[in-house]
């Protein structure tokens, strides 16, 4: 599948991304912020960073970025969509997901090797995992604390819309230990850790992440 990944100003693991894309077996291809052409990809993904230098909410500028405006007919249209860390803020903002993303609870920057639960398996990101089954991936962010009213905490978890939690510790705040959801259909979805920083055995903390690209080869020929 071809994949795009998105450069924002600030965004720091775009090449992170496109490399875990390949490394997925599939076809990575650079998406700009300026641009509306989504270049015939199948799934995009939105990369980690501090897209715009958050100098709103993080994630409130890069909503406006005339390439979200394709990426979010696109995702109404059912294409598999993965915003991972900054990504994840900038899907919230921009609607696809819901929720929002505030400054982690005691106000201090979070990297470490988080373990999570997959909850949801049946997404374009994730059906290479097993329901239930706990990996180990990196996560560092300020503002990953996960927050909703409580209706709405109460419908994502009643829709299984919740994808990944956080076990051992919730670094962040994150309400109901919530790493990552999806929407209702389940093309699009959010992730707090960052799947592209343990692809690799040399680098990283090992391989868990790599499913979250795997999956799109296993959905294309499923």
């Amino acid at each position: 599948m071809k994949v795009g990944v998105v450069t924002f100003p600030g965004s720091l693991d775009d090449v992170d991304a496109q490399r875990a894309v390949r490394i997925g077996g599939n076809e990575a291809v650079a998406l700009w912020h300026g641009d509306t052409d989504l270049k015939g990809v199948d799934a995009i993904v939105l990369p980690g960073g501090f897209s715009y230098g958050d100098y709103l909410r993080c994630g409130a500028i890069s909503r406006f970025a005339p390439v979200m405006d394709s990426v979010i007919e696109a995702a109404n249209a059912g294409m598999p969509v993965l915003g991972i860390c900054n990504g994840f803020q900038i899907l919230c903002e921009s609607h696809l997901l819901p929720g929002a993303l505030i400054r982690n609870e005691k106000r201090k920057f979070v990297c470490r090797d988080q373990l999570l639960r997959i909850e949801r398996t049946d997404t374009p990101w994730t059906s290479a995992y097993g329901q239930g089954q706990e990996i180990r991936i990196v996560l560092k962010n300020g503002e990953g604390g996960f927050v909703a009213d409580a209706e709405t905490l109460d419908r994502i978890e009643g829709e299984g819309q919740v994808v990944a939690r956080y076990l051992e510790v919730n670094p962040n705040g994150s309400l109901r230990d919530i790493a990552g959801v999806s929407n209702a259909r389940g093309n699009v979805v959010g992730l707090m850790p960052h799947p592209e920083h343990a692809v690799e055995e040399l680098t990283g903390c090992g391989l868990d992440g790599l499913g979250f690209f795997t999956s799109l080869v296993e959905t294309a020929f499923a």
